[in-house]
């Protein structure tokens, strides 16, 4: 029964990963992706909203709960998730950092998150603002699955703009292909 919410989760990243932006107004015209690979994508079945499973809160913990930002042994200390090459598709791996975010929101319901996607230094300025706008979107969107409140959650872009390594090789780019998870009083 556990592995249906995670199922579910894997089937919205898919859709998310098969869905294209259209500039909506002429704020956005500049801003569009350019397609970076050689085939299209294929389709992606959309998810049922009614089919997704809410993360119950766990009880509040006051200042105890707080506290778990910051302890190392938490997985909440945690607060990347990171991507590959041209990629907005969360990895398996990210997805139980997320969930304990989403708890955490839930339980704490008047702290506000800023998620903030980065990508490395390859492809243009406007690409770059795209791709990590999308990676921010992706996980502001599983939360949100997850039960937290739309209020509670903003997702922005940094592009190329804040690197976590400034070299300019795969391990380096590897570590830039990120989104940053910050809470209230962080940003």
């Amino acid at each position: 029964m556990e592995k249906l919410p995670k199922l579910l989760i894997v089937a919205f990243v898919l859709a998310l990963a098969g869905c294209k932006s259209t500039p909506t107004g002429p704020e956005q015209a500049g801003a569009g992706v350019e397609e970076r690979s050689p085939g299209a994508a294929p389709a992606a079945q959309p998810v049922e909203p009614s089919a997704v499973a809410k993360v119950t809160p766990a009880a509040p913990s006051g200042d105890a709960g707080i506290a778990a930002l910051k302890d190392p042994k938490n997985i909440l200390s945690k607060r990347s998730v990171f991507f590959e090459f041209d990629s907005f598709a969360i990895k398996d791996e990210f997805k139980p950092l997320i969930e304990a975010h989403a708890k955490f929101l839930l339980s704490h319901s008047t702290i506000r998150m800023l998620i903030q996607g980065n990508a490395d230094e390859r492809g243009s300025r406007e690409y770059n603002l795209a791709l990590g706008q999308k990676r921010a979107d992706a996980v502001k969107s599983v939360l949100m699955l997850l039960g937290v409140k739309e209020s509670q959650i903003e997702s922005v872009s940094l592009g190329e703009e804040k690197p976590r390594n400034p070299g300019h090789d795969d391990s380096a780019w590897a570590e830039n292909r990120r989104v940053d998870l910050l809470y209230s009083g962080e940003f």
